[in-house]
Parts: structure tokens; C-alpha cells; sequence
């Protein structure tokens, strides 16, 4: 089962990277600007946003709730590289800069994911996407706590770890949708 789960996993990464290559061409790298606890607030802002139409049953906007997944994975990485780039002061980089540290973080964060699907065997395949969505929510809350707390914990991961785990969560969300499409189809 964990060689599907790969797969599904680089086949939701590849879309989720070809879209940051396209904005990166059309936007260059003005989220270099942003701090992380921006970053933390945009993820929220997705995530609220994906909250607020599974309890509503309805939207107005009519951007798909799939895309404010991706965005949750994008952003996650972007707040990862930022990390990196922690002293790097320029603003503007090139995709080609970039893409060997999308790439590192998306290794990293994968090889999480297979050691955690290991220990506990896939539960996720049984989690409802909501649930998944309240625990994206509460992992943001976590690192909104950790931030004002200047990254200072006792016992808890730090915000990388927690970046990860929802980079980790979307991916399984966009993957429980498309079967989801599949059982209606």
C-alpha cells in the first residue's frame, strides 16, 4: 500500500510544483518579503476558508477547495525555504534557485510521511477530509502559539515539524478527494 501512497503523493506534489514554478515566473519571489508568522496566517486563511464551505455546504467564490489545498502545500514549503533562507537577504530568486530546496523539503517531508504511514499503517485512508481540514486548523494554532512564543517550546516539535505534518495532511486531503470523485463517477 505505501508504494501507492508514493505515487499518489509525487503525482499531488508534481501539480502542487508546477503551479509554484508558473507563479514564480508570473510573480517572481515576493513572498521573500513575507515573515513567518505571515506565512502561518496566509495557511490559515486557506484553511478557515476550507472549513468555513464544508460546514456551509455552499460557496460563492467559485474557487475549488482542492486549489486551497495546494495553496496549504505551497505555502508549507515556501514557510520551509524560508527557513533556509533565513539569512539570504535577497529578495528575488530564480526558479532554478528554488527548485533544488522545493525539492529538498518535499524528500524531507515525504520521508516523514513513510515513516509515520509505517507506525501507523495508514489510518489517514479512513480520516474524513473535514477532520483532516480541523487538524491543519489546529496545527496552525500550535505554530500562531510557537511563534509567540518566539519559537520556544518545553516538549512540543517546532514549526517545521508542524509545517510538514500539513504539508502532509493536504496532500492526503487532495488524495481522499479524487478518490472520493472516483467512488461518485
Amino acid at each position: 500500500m505505501i508504494e501507492k501512497t508514493v505515487s499518489e503523493y509525487k503525482q499531488v506534489i508534481g501539480d502542487c510544483k508546477s503551479i509554484f514554478r508558473k507563479k514564480t515566473i508570473d510573480y517572481g519571489t515576493a513572498w521573500r518579503i513575507l515573515r513567518l508568522p505571515s506565512i502561518t496566517d496566509q495557511i490559515y486563511i486557506k484553511a478557515q476558508r476550507i472549513r468555513s464551505i464544508q460546514e456551509k455546504g455552499t460557496q460563492k467564490v467559485e474557487d475549488a477547495v482542492e486549489g486551497e489545498f495546494v495553496g496549504i502545500i505551497n505555502y508549507c514549503i515556501i514557510a520551509l525555504i524560508q527557513i533556509d533562507l533565513a539569512r539570504e537577504e535577497r529578495l528575488e530568486l530564480s526558479y532554478e534557485e528554488l527548485e533544488p530546496l522545493y525539492d529538498k523539503w518535499v524528500d524531507q517531508t515525504l520521508q516523514l510521511l513513510t515513516n509515520k504511514n509505517h507506525d501507523y499503517g495508514e489510518a489517514w485512508r479512513n480520516m474524513r477530509v473535514s477532520s483532516i481540514t480541523d487538524i491543519i486548523l489546529m496545527k496552525l494554532l500550535r505554530v500562531k502559539q510557537i511563534e509567540d512564543n518566539q519559537g520556544k517550546t518545553l516538549i512540543s516539535e517546532g514549526v517545521q515539524a508542524n509545517y510538514q505534518d500539513m504539508l502532509n495532511y493536504s496532500v492526503f486531503a487532495l488524495i481522499l478527494s479524487k478518490e472520493s470523485e472516483h467512488d461518485i463517477a
